[in-house]
């Protein structure tokens, strides 16, 4: 496995929106993308990652079919013209540089929120379709709990993962801090643009449920609330939609207030009611707040949220880079010593089959007593003369030199006609 693993990616650093959205996968058409690249290919230790940031696919094999992954899941996706999307994807094909990749990706180094919180999860999915579909090997177990675990490195040891560093994921930090003990407010989101529809991807992931969507286009808030499982308001109905609701987040376009004093005079605010205007210009003109019980916060005041958030986050990527850079070093460590591994275990083999060929011919002349010593202390033996080379084997993986250790040892014991086969011994 070792120098055969390899990615290509596709993300907002190298695609716009609207091909992002093209490409990106469903459960259901990555598993099937899967599919087929086990089919075409033979591929075992495969991941496909699709977020709405990034399509990725990363696999070990001894050739480079990078390129022929990339065309094929375009095709999937119905873009026959593959020639037009493939100056998006980005190859890495050097087994390291795909494996510092995977690792950077995980810990939220190249989200589009630095620190994102909700990309480890996402790969946590991926990685549960490759060991439901049996197309994670020894390599990638061994890969992906590593990643996890540097993952809780991070957020242990750092402030990486601190604070909302996005404007939509600020505002929806604040929500909670205001409804305090009311753990699932009436929220209105009025605007689906870019901002309005993250905040519904971010109300959605913190498991709030009463929401309801109020748009000019009424088409896209069904299209949101189908996929949230959200209410829909129409946008006629705003003034009784305001008057139902805890918190209202507006982000419309437009060049007046659309929520002024004397439309919230015909809501006769009877509670707290918050206001969360990420509007620019603002949608809720700030004499409201002298009605009792209205409180708003503009997006200057989420902006100081998120900037002061992403100032912590930056500043810790030198430490987060440190912990990604020793865990990769260490993975791979192990992975070299994977080169090594089938011919420790023919030596062990060897070895033992030696031993238990000399025990059986003293057997029939020992009592059962003396066998057991016996047996015992050639086991003691064997564990002191495989100790040695099996250090030595894993020292030269380290300095690259395996292949001559290898050579010597298949010579000297004649291991080509050892089985594989890992037998449990105690050395």
């Amino acid at each position: 496995m070792l120098d055969t693993f390899k990615a290509i990616s596709l993300s907002h650093k190298t695609a716009p929106l609207q091909v992002r959205e093209l490409i990106a996968l469903n459960e259901e058409e990555a598993k099937r993308l899967m599919l087929r690249l086990r089919d075409f290919f033979g591929l075992s230790d495969l991941l496909v990652i699709s977020t709405c940031n990034r399509t990725e696919v990363y696999y070990a094999f001894e050739q480079d079919v990078s390129t022929e992954i990339a065309r094929l899941l375009l095709i999937e996706k119905g873009l026959t013209n593959t020639d037009n999307y493939l100056p998006y994807f980005q190859f890495f094909e050097a087994n390291d540089q795909a494996i510092r990749h995977l690792f950077e990706v995980c810990v939220g180094l190249h989200s589009q929120v630095v620190g994102d919180m909700q990309i480890p999860n996402q790969v946590k999915q991926s990685y549960q379709w490759s060991a439901d579909m049996e197309m994670a090997g020894p390599f990638l177990h061994r890969l992906m709990h590593t990643i996890f675990f540097t993952n809780k490195r991070v957020a242990q040891e750092t402030a990486f993962r601190d604070g909302a560093a996005s404007v939509s994921y600020a505002a929806v930090e604040l929500i909670e801090e205001l409804v305090g003990d009311n753990h699932n407010p009436s929220i209105l989101v009025i605007g689906l643009g870019e901002i309005g529809t993250d905040v519904c991807k971010n109300l959605e992931a913190r498991k709030l449920t009463n929401i309801t969507l109020c748009n000019r286009t009424h088409t896209k808030a069904e299209e949101l609330a189908r996929q949230y499982n959200f209410r829909v308001a129409d946008f006629a109905n705003l003034t009784e939609e305001i008057r139902r609701a805890d918190v209202i987040i507006s982000s419309v376009m437009r060049d007046d207030p659309l929520i002024t004093r004397d439309l919230l005079q015909q809501v006769d605010v009877l509670t707290f009611k918050y206001f969360v205007d990420l509007s620019v210009p603002r949608s809720v003109d700030t004499a409201v707040e002298q009605i009792p019980g209205v409180l708003v916060y503009n997006i200057d005041h989420i902006r100081s949220r998120a900037d002061e958030a992403l100032n912590q986050r930056l500043a810790a990527i030198p430490r987060v880079e440190a912990i990604v850079t020793q865990a990769v070093a260490e993975f791979g460590d192990w992975s070299k010593e994977m080169v090594v591994s089938p011919t420790i275990n023919k030596l062990k083999n060897a070895l033992e089959q030696i031993r238990r060929d000399e025990i059986a011919r003293h057997m029939k002349h020992l009592t059962v007593d003396e066998s057991e010593k016996i047996d015992k202390i050639t086991r003691g033996i064997m564990q002191k003369i495989i100790k040695l080379p099996v250090l030595q084997l894993k020292a030269a993986c380290k300095r690259g030199e395996a292949e001559t250790l290898i050579d010597v040892l298949n010579d000297l014991f004649d291991l080509e006609k050892q089985s594989v086969v890992e037998q449990k011994h105690d050395y």
